[in-house]
């Protein structure tokens, strides 16, 4: 992100705190500061920085705020959820590597794609019904993305690139989610990690081939 982007984003989160702050805008303060934590997590992780996971830390607290107003309960529940793996992705960002050194970028297993699947469509369906119980606002919904971040979020404590994938196919239903629930602000900070999450892909893609070559290239300068 180059120095004008960076000064458009920092004067544009504070217009919205002061346009919330006034009641100049329906938006909530709680929901502005989870969009404004959410987009910075979601850049920093595009960068792989390590600072991703306790700036998420904090987008989630607003959100169990956020989701339990709108009464989407998968969702505000998933926050908690969301903290502890963002602890866990945490600690294996820095010590998951050979050796408890930093870790990279890899692929999924045909084994591991597998069992997710499987593992995700099972939950789905009980999750929905669950859901249904308690007069959730929109069961399959909030039950089929919440497990789709969950898979997404367990990928990305891994550096799994297809993480990326399965965050834009949740991306996509969670914009629809929110417009439908009236949580436009939320649902246009799901929109941006849509555009984040393809920035990722292309990213974390070039770190992967960008070790691949650092790799072949290892035996011939130690045979040199």
């Amino acid at each position: 992100m180059k120095k004008g982007a960076y000064a458009v984003f920092i004067g544009g989160a504070a217009v919205l705190v002061f346009a919330s702050y006034r009641q100049y805008l329906s938006i909530s303060l709680t929901e502005v500061f989870g969009f404004i934590t959410g987009v910075v997590c979601v850049w920093l992780v595009v960068k792989q920085n390590i600072w991703n996971w306790p700036v998420g830390i904090a987008n989630e607290l607003f959100f169990i705020v956020v989701f339990w107003r709108a009464r989407l309960f998968a969702d505000m529940s998933l926050q908690f959820l969301y903290v502890i793996l963002a602890l866990l992705g945490w600690y294996r960002w820095l010590y998951g590597g050979q050796g408890k050194t930093a870790l990279h970028v890899s692929r999924i297993t045909a084994k591991a794609a597998i069992v997710l699947s499987a593992i995700g469509a099972a939950s789905t369906a009980g999750l929905t019904l669950y859901l249904r119980s308690v007069h959730d606002a929109a069961p399959f919904w909030d039950a089929l993305t919440t497990v789709l971040s969950v898979i997404a979020q367990y990928l990305q404590t891994k550096k799994v690139v297809e993480s990326w994938h399965v965050w834009i196919t949740a991306d996509v239903f969670y914009i629809g989610l929110y417009l439908y629930k009236s949580l436009a602000l939320t649902a246009l900070l799901y929109l941006i990690f849509l555009i984040m999450c393809i920035i990722g892909v292309r990213e974390w893609q070039a770190s992967l081939a960008n070790d691949a070559r650092t790799a072949a290239l290892q035996p011939q300068t130690l045979a040199e």
